[in-house]
């Protein structure tokens, strides 16, 4: 439910409705936040991994939080997702202070097997092309969301609100009152400053009138977790077929996440198929490298788009994660694209709260937009540009993607450039993962 009657953010951004600087005229009424009446400094309304590493960067800040979460805390500890953790990603979660607790719990690679269909000369990266003692990480949903929500468990400054529902935020020149459903009860809350970190069809963004842009990609995935007979020997494998991207990530206790692109009815004719032929589909693309495939768990099925919000903040508003940007998951790029945003976000504010500043303005949130725009943005058009050269079997395309794999592989100095792009240390790192 949305109140069309309230103000957006953009409205206020450009000065319509304001007749005062501190009081906004809604019909009859007049709304106003007193410097000392809200009842939060921060609201980030969205739960997950996200949101999480945004309030536990601030936790002790100095600043009051609401965290505000649809679903129960215990439901996204049951999700069945792993996820690729950039080198960079390990570091804000050193930070935060959590990485000795999650890095026993997921595994570490060391090696990346990069492909293209049958042809023979495949790329390996490997550490010493990065001068680092490993490559990434890959890490299952319910271990980073519970290492998070620990974190949070005796943060005096941070409340939960789950689950929760917001069903309107009006905007003010100075606070944003939201109101929020809560176990049959609603109720109002002020905040100077809004969070959106609530998904890819982000309702606080949609309210607050921000546009998007990208598009719909003519391909699906398929996730699944198998377990091979042969040991997985913790290699992260992207292999490029014409139908699209293949990637295997290693789990603990040699299991695999597979995700598997491919055209819309391809991929729901992979769906259909029992367990047994799926699994000798696997088996024919990793040509009986891993031996006897086991499924573990469901196939998932999802469709992939690309898509970039027109802007990431406005007076009072900011957009982090999913909610500001969706990418290809070729290259295991877009929760990592998120964990930045909360660090950078989070760097941002701490420094304008320490100032003296209302972390609310839009001259404040404009340096955390300045930060992540162009970073992003440059890892939309990588996945993008992968995706496309590599799932297409038009010959010129393919003998020049070929040429350059054989290229990379000779070349050392384009093996680290390409790493530091896969691994998130390229552009601005936040100070959570800069060494203390």
């Amino acid at each position: 439910m949305v109140l069309n009657s309230l103000p957006s953010p953009a409205s206020l951004a450009s000065g319509h409705n304001s007749s005062h600087p501190f009081e906004l005229q809604t019909g009859l009424q007049t709304h106003h936040c007193d410097r000392l009446s809200v009842d939060y400094d921060l609201a980030i309304v969205g739960g997950g991994i996200v949101g999480l590493t945004l309030a536990s960067a601030l936790k002790q800040a100095g600043l009051k939080i609401a965290l505000i979460e649809a679903q129960p805390r215990t439901a996204g500890l049951e999700r069945r997702r792993a996820y690729h953790i950039t080198l960079t990603s390990s570091k804000i979660f050193a930070g935060l202070g959590l990485w000795a607790q999650i890095l026993p719990q997921i595994t570490t690679f060391r090696q990346i097997h990069l492909a293209d269909a049958d042809y023979p000369a495949a790329v390996q990266f490997q550490p010493q092309d990065l001068g680092t003692e490993a490559l990434g990480y890959v890490a299952e949903h319910r271990v980073l969301l519970q290492a998070l929500q620990e974190s949070l468990e005796d943060a005096e400054q941070v409340s939960w609100l789950s689950p929760a529902e917001v069903l309107s935020a009006d905007y003010q020149p100075d606070c944003v009152t939201l109101t929020v459903s809560m176990q049959g009860k609603v109720q109002s809350i002020k905040t100077r400053l809004l969070v959106a970190a609530d998904g890819t069809r982000s309702p606080m963004r949609q309210q607050a009138g921000i546009g998007t842009h990208g598009w719909q990609y003519w391909q699906s995935c398929i996730t699944a977790v198998i377990q091979p007979e042969k040991p997985h020997g913790n290699i992260a494998r992207e292999h490029f077929w014409e139908s699209g991207p293949f990637a295997t990530l290693p789990l603990p206790d040699n299991r695999c996440q597979i995700v598997l692109t491919a055209p819309h009815a391809e991929a729901k004719a992979f769906m259909n198929l029992s367990d047994a032929e799926f699994l000798a589909e696997l088996d024919r693309r990793y040509d009986g490298q891993l031996g006897q495939l086991t499924l573990v768990g469901d196939r998932l099925l999802f469709p992939v788009q690309l898509m970039h919000s027109d802007c990431y903040t406005l007076p009072r508003l900011a957009l982090i994660g999913d909610a500001a940007h969706c990418c290809h998951p070729v290259g295991g790029q877009g929760l990592n694209m998120g964990i930045r945003d909360a660090a950078a976000l989070a760097q941002v504010l701490q420094r304008a709260y320490q100032h003296g500043e209302d972390i609310g303005t839009l001259r404040v949130l404009k340096r955390y937009e300045r930060w992540r725009w162009l970073e992003n943005l440059t890892i939309l058009g990588f996945t993008d540009l992968l995706d496309r050269c590599f799932s297409t079997n038009w010959a010129p395309l393919r003998l020049s993607r070929r040429l350059g794999l054989r290229v990379m592989r000779a070349i050392r100095p384009l093996k680290w450039l390409a790493l530091r792009l896969m691994t998130g240390s390229s552009g601005r790192l936040p100070d959570l993962a800069k060494p203390s």
